[in-house]
């Protein structure tokens, strides 16, 4: 768990830093509750909609797991204390009418959902909407797991690593000569066309999308390479 990253959030939103300022900032319900929707912090989904009272968000940032208030029961409640998926916060924030938290964590288990499921959100599909890489990955590796007559991608898969790192080498040197001429919407569209095609090299080696952004984000804040 970085406590830093949660603290740095935590001060993007709140200046003074304190979970008292924070609290005095947020407008609670009659029931002294405050909706929080729960954020993937790789591919930003969303997991899960919970609430929250002052104990829960005081718990939370102390802590670093989250700590909602179950209505039902009307007790404080640890997520994973019982299933063993945990979720440890990243980040923090509160929208433009500080009447909603948005909770950016880490789902232990890829599971969020009491049924099971990775999102609460699964009734109108298996997997909750992800950024446009994600989505886009999401994609090619349904069409390497099932094959779709007259697709390009699985043209590219067919042909293996020859064909794939063939048009990988041919994107990059079409992108290199973009960027020498200095067109912002060629250079957007040949960075495009190389993240795809980097993707169906990935999923034909059978590497998630997700590995290479847990890489980057452990990355991120590393020490500078000399």
């Amino acid at each position: 768990m970085d406590r830093q990253s949660v603290k740095a959030s935590f001060q993007a939103s709140d200046p003074g830093g304190s979970t008292a300022a924070l609290l005095a900032s947020l407008q609670f319900n009659e029931a002294g509750l405050i909706p929080a929707v729960a954020q993937d912090w790789l591919d930003g989904a969303v997991l899960m909609v919970a609430w929250m009272n002052r104990e829960a968000i005081e718990r939370t940032l102390a802590s670093g797991e989250v700590h909602y208030w179950s209505r039902s029961r009307q007790e404080l409640w640890h997520k994973g204390a019982t299933s063993g998926h945990f979720q440890s916060l990243k980040g923090l924030r509160y929208d433009c009418d500080a009447d909603v938290l948005l909770l950016t964590i880490e789902q232990r288990g890829d599971v969020a959902c009491h049924t099971g499921a990775r999102s609460c959100f699964y009734v109108n599909g298996p997997e909750p909407p992800a950024d446009v890489c994600t989505e886009l990955m999401r994609v090619i590796e349904g069409r390497r797991d099932v094959p779709e007559p007259g697709s390009y991608t699985n043209k590219l898969l067919e042909g293996g690593d020859n064909r794939i790192l063939k048009k990988i080498g041919e994107e990059s040197a079409e992108f290199v000569m973009a960027c020498k001429d200095d067109n912002a919407a060629e250079i957007a569209g040949e960075a495009a066309d190389i993240v795809f095609h980097l993707q169906v090299a990935l999923a034909h080696h059978g590497v998630s999308w997700r590995q290479v952004q847990q890489v980057l984000a452990q990355r991120r804040g590393a020490p500078r390479r000399e």
